[in-house]
């Protein structure tokens, strides 16, 4: 079992600078077109589909810029209506609906040739001090003891990443179902956990490009916990997917303070499927042990046809 607190500030600190300039960061870039209009490109998550962490990243980030920068995001409520397409722009259309003492809410409409392709909701807020209780972090290993399922994983898993355009700017581990420290199993609940950030090292002073980089990353196993049952996740699959699955809807909640660049823990599980809809619930936690943000997620599940 690996000693999570060991890794200290500095030794964090040196990881990052060691680590190349952020390509990931230039995924979240946008041209801003007036006020309250940005425009940016999201790479394919499926063939000719656009990438919806992606989508949903890049609209947090489109309302985050028109928000005073003291103010952090506290969450996000967001809709996936028609796939996007990667090869076209995306234009996020703000609308500032309350700017208030402490918090201030925004909607944001992603449109696609006209079409509107996403909706989000999301609230910033002033920081305050208060008291703080949290959930703790299940004792599993630690990401360095684990492989990278992509540089290590089966040449289809690189080749279907090479294909979406996307994804390469990861680090990813995936944590045994047996390993050890991992809460007793309860029945009809699928569960995994995954250690995630970028593998480039995201700007300081930017808690906005943090929050923006979390929600891409929400976004690439948690559909899939709700098919465990059926297939393996898209990074550990070696066949053909078994089913259609496409994400509904998208809503995160961000405790604390964080870094997208740093490790943190994905600890997912699913406690329903039924009537064509899978749920799954996720909670992040850093090196740390501490909880600093949460997800909820409703996807589109079918057989293949």
């Amino acid at each position: 079992m690996t000693d999570l607190t060991d890794l200290t500030e500095p030794r964090a600190r040196a990881e990052r600078a060691a680590r190349p300039a952020s390509p990931f960061a230039e995924l979240l870039e946008l041209e801003r077109l007036d006020e309250n209009t940005f425009r940016g490109f999201c790479h394919a998550g499926a063939p000719m589909r656009a990438f919806g962490g992606h989508v949903a990243a890049q609209a947090l980030v489109a309302a985050g810029r028109t928000c005073e920068e003291r103010r952090s995001v506290h969450s996000l409520h967001g809709y996936f209506l028609l796939p996007g397409s990667p090869s076209r722009p995306i234009d996020y259309v703000v609308e500032r609906v309350r700017e208030g003492m402490s918090y201030a809410t925004r909607r944001v409409t992603a449109l696609q040739l006209g079409n509107e392709i996403f909706t989000l909701s999301a609230s910033f807020k002033h920081s305050e001090p208060t008291a703080d209780r949290r959930r703790e972090m299940p004792p599993v290993p630690g990401p360095d003891s684990l492989p990278d399922p992509v540089s290590q994983g089966p040449e289809q898993v690189r080749r279907a990443i090479a294909e979406t355009g996307g994804f390469r700017d990861l680090d990813v581990r995936f944590v045994p179902p047996d390993a050890p420290g991992l809460p007793p199993a309860v029945p009809g609940l699928l569960r995994q956990f995954v250690w995630m950030r970028t593998a480039s090292p995201l700007p300081d002073g930017d808690p906005l490009l943090h929050a923006g980089a979390l929600a891409y990353l929400s976004d690439l196993t948690l559909a899939s916990t709700a098919g465990l049952d059926v297939q393996p996740n898209f990074f550990q699959r070696t066949e053909p997917p078994r089913l259609l699955m496409a994400s509904l809807d998208h809503a995160m909640w961000f405790h604390r303070p964080f870094r997208a660049d740093e490790w943190l823990l994905f600890a997912q599980r699913s406690p329903s499927s039924s009537d064509g809809r899978g749920l799954a619930h996720g909670e992040f936690y850093d090196l740390n042990g501490r909880l600093v943000a949460s997800a909820v997620q409703e996807a589109l599940i079918r057989d293949q046809p």
